[in-house]
């Protein structure tokens, strides 16, 4: 078998790349990365990569269809990664998270590519109301992200046929520990916030609902993705990805956090204006369709092995909102520093 995985160099490839090099041990694994993040290694003992058969350094704005032959699996991770960065760059969120991702798939297809399993989320639902969304609900996306996601199933579900499965996995929020760690994410930025001050800042008044995931459980739902009969959900299929005990209220995330590091202190703002970004997530369908390929992960077993792995890289930046470790600081640094353009290209 031989995968390919674009954007593997991000927060959620790490553990992608080492789940499918130890599930699939004779696979031909292949990365393709804008290697934006490259250096963002946190606490890891050797580069991620190694576990590739090969690493590909390219835009997925201009994939080669070359590197599309004699594929059987494409992993596509590769997006402008969250709202922050949508936010700031929106037409290039559309079109790498959208416009890239249809192209690439009709490259897969026409190179003989057998499934194709595209990273979606559940921030498609947006303001979602009381009762938990299932992949029938309406979708009420709020933000360019989650715009680029929702136009992506709509144009990937008719490429799909009986030679070309095509997978949608709308992940929860994405938490945990990765050799290349995100600190904008609600549960990794709580971690953070009671490790370097004992401190646990809710920008939001704490009520909304996350449904969450780790990273790692991401990557057992990429396994069964791959191998995802079209018999079992279709030959496109949408499915919301991760676990009904994982919906939480971000109050209750802080909360969980203080629990685990004592003496930490929780502040919610009182005054925030509602957040909008609220949506329990409904997650049946994944729990009927893939029995062998469930959340391993506790909340409190990703609580701990975040707040292990930062004390074990010293980590003590109070002001990390600021550092490297959120992906928007990461690219205003490469736009200062002139080694990309507004549109996210590399400087000749």
């Amino acid at each position: 078998m031989k995968i390919l995985i674009t954007g593997n160099m991000g927060y959620v490839g790490p553990g992608v790349v080492a789940h499918l090099r130890s599930v699939f041990p004779q696979a031909t694994l292949i990365g393709y990365d804008m290697a934006y993040f490259a250096n963002c290694l946190t606490n890891a003992d050797f580069l991620p990569e190694s576990k590739l058969d090969e690493q590909l350094f390219g835009d997925i704005r201009n994939v080669p269809a070359s590197i599309l032959e004699g594929v059987d699996a494409v992993v596509h991770l590769a997006a402008v990664s969250n709202d922050p960065m949508g936010n700031k760059y929106e037409e290039v969120t559309i079109d790498v998270n959208h416009k890239s991702s249809i192209a690439l798939a009709e490259k897969a297809k026409a190179a003989g590519v057998k499934s194709f399993i595209f990273a979606s989320s559940c921030s498609v639902y947006g303001a979602g109301g009381e009762g938990a969304k299932t992949e029938d609900s309406e979708l009420n996306p709020l933000t360019a992200y989650a715009r680029s996601k929702i136009f992506t199933e709509r144009d990937l579900k008719p490429l799909a046929d009986s030679s070309f499965t095509i997978t949608c996995l709308r992940f929860a929020t994405a938490c945990g520990m990765s050799n290349r760690l995100r600190l904008d994410l609600v549960l990794n930025d709580f971690v953070a916030g009671a490790v370097t001050s004992k401190q646990i800042t809710i920008l939001s008044d704490g009520t909304p609902w996350r449904p969450l995931i780790n990273v790692k459980d991401m990557a057992i739902a990429i396994e069964w993705a791959i191998e995802r009969p079209a018999s079992n959900g279709g030959e496109f299929l949408a499915i919301n990805t991760g676990s009904n005990v994982w919906n939480y209220q971000v109050k209750e995330i802080a909360e969980a956090v203080a629990q685990i590091i004592p003496g930490t202190q929780v502040s919610i703002n009182q005054e925030a204006p509602p957040d909008k970004r609220s949506y329990r997530v409904n997650f049946d369908l994944y729990a009927k369709l893939a029995p062998n390929h469930q959340v391993k992960r506790t909340l409190i077993d990703t609580i701990e092995e975040l707040k292990e792995n930062l004390e074990a890289m010293g980590f003590a930046d109070g002001n990390f909102r600021n550092s490297q470790l959120m992906r928007l600081k990461v690219l205003n640094t490469l736009q200062d520093k002139q080694l990309i353009d507004s549109q996210l290209v590399w400087a000749k």
